[in-house]
């Protein structure tokens, strides 16, 4: 399962029961846990009680079981899906995305990353005492990476986010974009950067 969120783009981590995925979030708090039901210890039904409650964290539980009542227990607990096993990866990429997308803080009203303070309403970077007007399609890709920062976003991903499905251009188009962002943000705010990740697509890092 690793190998399919590593191809989209998500950065992965891996704990191998419910007492190891608690201690790991001391130092790591992620956009979305994907938990097993079926776990040594802990079993699955308590950790997502746990994160949904304690850390406000959606949750998508795997589980071989289908019937009602195991659904109704995953979603008392405060799952915002539930897949049964087997599944397809297709599946559970489909069901993560969504539940991205409904919960996604590039929806939010202003994003702030480092010094930048992104306004979707005025369509404003304001970067200290600096106020940047961009051009709108630099304006939506700064604020998609900005929305959540340091993960990778594929190529793919960023241009039917931006320029939409049908879009009939190349991948030049968004180097383009990219490089105008990277000349600005070099200009006025250094300590944030968009990071090529080479075969996959890009991200936003806060460096200083």
């Amino acid at each position: 399962m690793n190998i399919y969120l590593a191809r989209e783009g998500y950065q992965v981590i891996q704990a191998e029961n419910g007492q190891q995925a608690l201690k790991l979030l001391e130092g790591n708090l992620p956009d979305l846990a994907v938990v097993d039901v079926m776990m040594p210890g802990m079993d699955g039904y308590t950790l997502t009680e746990t994160l949904s409650q304690d850390y406000d964290i959606p949750v998508l539980l795997l589980t071989a079981k289908g019937e009602l009542e195991d659904k109704e227990r995953g979603f008392l607990a405060g799952s915002d899906d539930y897949v049964v096993k087997p599944f397809e990866p297709k599946e559970l990429l489909f069901r993560i995305a969504a539940i991205l997308r409904r919960l996604d803080k590039k929806n939010q009203v202003t994003i702030k990353v480092g010094r930048l303070v992104i306004d979707r309403r005025s369509f404003e970077v304001v970067i200290g005492e600096d106020t940047l007007v961009l051009p709108l399609k630099e304006f939506e890709l700064l604020a998609l990476l900005a929305s959540r920062p340091n993960q990778v976003f594929t190529r793919s991903f960023i241009m039917e986010q931006v320029w939409g499905y049908d879009y009939d251009g190349d991948e030049q188009t968004l180097n383009t974009h990219v490089k105008r962002i990277r000349e600005r943000l070099h200009r006025y705010e250094p300590g944030v950067e968009i990071t090529t990740v080479r075969g996959v697509g890009y991200k936003l890092e806060v460096i200083a």
